[in-house]
């Protein structure tokens, strides 16, 4: 393999980015360079003047990138941490386990990274923005800088010459801190896990075709999903190497796909969960009251008409519609004026293109099959310079068994304007990857006065699976920011890093000292599910509080009861 030519294809929006699946079988040819990400899936870059440009007929749906973003907008006492912590009790603070980030990096600078003697807590950085290698082992891009090169540069009047690595967006330092920052009694915080170590994967922002494809504004913070699965293959194989127990935790998240966990993030994210000594958390989402998802149910030879919203000036979107694979249905699109695209019968593979005449505005219907593991269809409505008002989707039902379609629009963040349904649900919200069915996904509370977070998504899964599996408090947690300071800040990715930073005690608590030698994510889960706090007046699981409140001392009282 030409690494030069390997480490060109992964910048260079000249390549496109494939993820491609051994079990899916997907076959795309033979790809100008090819990176693994483990036994399950490679990325595959191919020169795009060499092939068709990006639609549903030519390349198989999951191997096309999602596209994610950053999920957020007194929680460790709530929450059983800090009696954990005391070192006159059970003294977890996270010794001796690794906690990985896949985020938008980290200052590590910042106190709160730090031990006592000034030296850093961060065992190694691979920042994927770097051109200029070297790259960590196993990947073909992208800089590592290690703990020697970070206590170097903290040692150097001007650090930043020697390890370049700086957090713009401070995503992903805020995560990094909530979940394990060094206690500042100065400033009257501590992390969850005070003690963990620290490893951090700083993602690249997507392509430019791949901002095209899905109508992202410039200058949106967007990261593609097949970065992040090097991402956490590289912590995986990272933690291996210095043979420590690794706990994940994953702060972004992406609203397209059938939500039921097919997508190969969600998919790596369940390998790796599996795994003994190893721990996956994932933030549900901000995106309960956006309007963003629709239900209807179709009845054999009725119709349903789904409404949505369009402000002006929005460049483009794309909504999808997901149904089970027997079925089939006619689909029809009226504009703000009135004009029809023609009701059609959708078939797997096919592709219609119409242009509205009086609008200007260009309709794509595509149709695909999806998945291999639980395959759903699809029906792709992209929508480029659409008029504003109401749009209305006729779904006619030709052949129905369950009559389930669910249908939802792009993140906000990811939208040029305002794009909503009339009539839509705050159910099943839970961003990509939150449906991994292994993965502890964490929705958000407020500790102060116990009310859940309006914006945390809901479940259930597109499978009917309990998610979230729980919620932790993510509204005004105090996290670190530039420079050296801290501030308060909201969203469900704080409340999976201090889950993230409750799994690392009890990794300490189970791995390291010798209690439960073999966790991983499923058996973590269900002691937390176990020590979650529950009010009487509800009824769980629940698809808005999952299991109950993050208790992670109860967790461990409740064990020793067995």
């Amino acid at each position: 393999m030409d690494e030069e030519l390997c480490k060109k294809a992964v910048y260079s929006n000249e390549y496109y980015d494939l993820i491609l699946d051994y079990i899916g079988g997907y076959s795309m040819g033979a790809p100008e360079c090819i990176q693994q990400v483990d036994d399950t899936y490679d990325i595959g870059f191919y020169r795009r003047e060499r092939a068709p440009e990006l639609n549903l007929q030519d390349y198989p749906y999951l191997t096309i990138p999602h596209c994610l973003t950053p999920m957020d907008m007194t929680a460790l006492e709530v929450s059983g941490m800090i009696r954990l912590q005391n070192p006159a009790a059970l003294d977890l603070q996270g010794q001796g386990v690794l906690v990985g980030f896949v985020d938008t990096g980290i200052n590590y600078e910042h106190p709160a990274f730090r031990n006592v003697d000034g030296s850093t807590r961060i065992l190694g950085i691979w920042d994927q923005t770097q051109m200029e290698g070297p790259p960590p082992n196993g990947m073909v891009y992208g800089a590592f800088y290690g703990e020697e090169e970070i206590n170097a540069a903290l040692q150097a009047e001007q650090p930043q010459s020697i390890v370049p690595e700086r957090d713009e967006s401070g995503h992903g330092t805020f995560l990094a801190g909530v979940a394990c920052g060094s206690a500042d009694t100065g400033a009257e915080f501590s992390g969850a896990a005070p003690l963990a170590h620290i490893a951090v994967v700083k993602c690249k922002q997507a392509k430019q075709y791949l901002r095209d494809y899905y109508f992202i504004p410039d200058g949106v913070e967007c990261y593609q999903e097949n970065d992040l699965m090097l991402g956490l293959a590289w912590l995986n194989r990272f933690a291996y190497e210095r043979q420590l127990p690794l706990v994940v935790c994953i702060g972004m998240g992406g609203s397209l796909g059938n939500h039921t966990g097919e997508e190969p993030l969600s998919v790596q994210c369940d390998e790796l969960g599996r795994r003994r000594q190893r721990a996956v958390v994932v933030a549900a989402g901000n995106e309960a009251n956006q309007r963003h998802h629709e239900k209807r149910n179709v009845i054999q030879g009725g119709s349903e008409i789904i409404e949505l919203s369009v402000e002006e000036r929005v460049r483009g979107f794309q909504m999808e519609m997901w149904s089970t694979v027997p079925e089939i249905y006619q689909v029809s699109v009226i504009s703000p004026t009135g004009e029809r695209f023609p009701k059609t019968v959708v078939y797997p593979g096919s592709r219609q293109a119409y242009t509205f005449l009086f609008e200007q505005t260009r309709l794509t219907v595509e149709y695909a099959i999806v998945g291999t593991r639980n395959s759903m269809q699809l029906i792709s409505l992209r929508f480029e310079n659409p008029l504003a008002g109401i749009w209305s989707v006729e779904v006619q039902g030709d052949l129905v068994l369950s009559g389930n379609i669910c249908c939802w629009l792009p993140l906000s963040a990811f939208l040029s304007g305002e794009v909503f349904f009339l009539r839509s649900s705050p159910d099943t919200t839970i961003t990509m990857p939150g449906m991994s069915r292994v993965a502890i996904t964490a929705g958000a509370y407020q500790a102060v006065g116990g009310s859940i977070y309006p914006d945390s998504g809901r479940g259930f899964s597109g499978l009917n699976a309990v998610k979230p599996d729980l919620i932790a408090p993510g509204v005004n947690v105090t996290g670190p920011v530039l420079p050296d300071q801290y501030e308060l800040r909201s969203g469900t990715s704080i409340s999976a890093a201090l889950t993230a930073g409750a799994c690392a005690q009890m990794f300490q608590w189970g791995i390291v000292e010798n209690n439960m030698r073999y966790l991983n994510t499923a058996e973590l889960k269900n002691l937390l599910i176990r020590g979650a706090g529950r009010d009487e007046e509800r009824v769980y699981p629940s698809p808005v509080y999952g299991y109950g409140t993050l208790n992670v001392y109860d967790a461990l009282l409740r064990l020793r009861e067995l």
